[in-house]
């Protein structure tokens, strides 16, 4: 497997194992991902879902490393990429009665972070960014410019 070459405006953090399933942390990635650093941070202090505080800790660690390794500014990132990949499952066997055991699972999960700097590039770059056509696809608003509220 040949392992990809990061540009040098990337920063990565990584967690694994961490028990949660891949559906409940991909709930909570789905809300952050192409969000600042600032943005991410309040979205996920104010989620009541258990999966916000490992992926906080991971987003808070990865601004740390491009903070120390890099020296980029915590104001100027973004989160470029965040995957949720699923782990291993643990397996229990609980005692139940006349002799008999039943089975435990404990889903884990893989978080992958990746925050990348703005600051690089033109002032052109932002306000592309924060326009809707160059957003990805699956980003966009899906209006057809009909009017809605007819009676």
């Amino acid at each position: 497997m040949r392992k990809k070459k990061k540009s040098p405006t990337e920063v990565s953090a990584l967690g694994q194992y961490i028990p949660i399933s891949v559906d409940k942390a991909r709930r909570v990635i789905d809300q952050i991902r192409w969000r600042s650093y600032k943005e991410t941070l309040m979205i996920l202090e104010l989620m009541p879902y258990r999966a916000c505080y490992p992926i906080f800790k991971l987003i808070y660690s990865a601004a740390a490393n491009a903070k120390h390794n890099k020296g980029f500014e915590k104001e100027k990132l973004i989160v470029w990429k965040a995957e949720v990949n699923k782990g291993t499952t643990r397996k229990k066997l609980k005692p139940r009665a006349r002799g008999r055991s039943y089975m435990i699972k404990r889903p884990t999960c893989h978080i992958t972070i990746v925050l990348k700097d703005i600051s690089y590039y033109s002032e052109e770059y932002e306000t592309l960014y924060n326009q809707e056509k160059y957003l990805p696809r699956k980003f966009r608003l899906k209006s057809s410019g009909a009017i809605w509220d007819k009676k």
